[in-house]
């Protein structure tokens, strides 16, 4: 099952660090810094290392794990720092040797076959008084909802095109991120969005300038609910 999982994952082929995924990138961790805690940082998925230079300045310690060598390979070239560990490894197979003050997943969930078990799994890794930040991409986005007008999706929750070439499994509403979370037996701290996001990434690389694009992330902080990403902030419970 393992060995199935490591041959899909080797197949996709997506870059955060092109285009509007870059810019997303950027806006996800800027926004989600102000959660970050403690000195040691797990970055389950770290992919191709566009979040993980976010990383580096806010830890002492940064391990980023992934389960494509390529990747990881990647990542070390990228980032030369003392602060950061890689691991390529899938996340069913992970044993850390430490626990960590900050988990971060971010547009994991969606790929998992088992996000509830991953979620299980990371929540032995975190310290008593750690952080899990969470974040996926929105179902309700303005945009899917768009689509679903349409009729290019019959609902929000529908896998497009995109979502199936680039690995995504689901689409996540608030509802049931929260409901995974909690099953997972995690306490909630904070939820919101990031982004608003009318059009597709095409479309707004072929339109939109960085004053249009800076915009539409300040709008995004108004508009949490249908923004492009919905984030979990949560805890251990006591």
């Amino acid at each position: 099952m393992l060995k199935k999982e490591s041959k899909r994952l080797s197949k996709i082929k997506f870059s955060t660090k092109t285009g509007f995924n870059s810019v997303l990138t950027d806006f996800r961790y800027k926004f989600l810094n102000k959660f970050f805690k403690g000195g040691r940082c797990l970055e389950i998925g770290c992919g191709d290392g566009q979040g993980t230079k976010h990383l580096i300045p806010y830890f002492k310690q940064v391990t980023a794990i992934d389960g494509s060598k390529k990747l990881v390979y990647q990542l070390r070239r990228d980032i030369r720092s003392k602060k950061l560990i890689t691991v390529i490894s899938l996340f069913e197979d992970y044993v850390p040797k430490q626990k960590f003050d900050t988990i971060i997943m971010a547009h994991i969930l969606e790929h998992v076959k088992h996000p509830l078990l991953l979620l299980k799994r990371a929540k032995q890794w975190l310290e008593k008084d750690g952080i899990l930040l969470v974040d996926v991409p929105n179902a309700n986005s303005l945009h899917r909802q768009i689509g679903v007008k349409m009729g290019l999706l019959k609902t929000v929750t529908d896998l497009n095109k995109t979502d199936i070439q680039i690995g995504h499994r689901r689409v996540y509403t608030l509802a049931y991120l929260k409901k995974d979370i909690l099953d997972a037996g995690f306490k909630i701290l904070k939820t919101g969005g990031i982004f608003l996001k009318p059009i597709s990434n095409k479309q707004i690389e072929e339109t939109w300038n960085k004053d249009i694009i800076n915009a539409f992330y300040e709008l995004g902080k108004e508009y949490q609910s249908i923004d492009a990403e919905i984030y979990i902030v949560c805890t251990l419970k006591n």
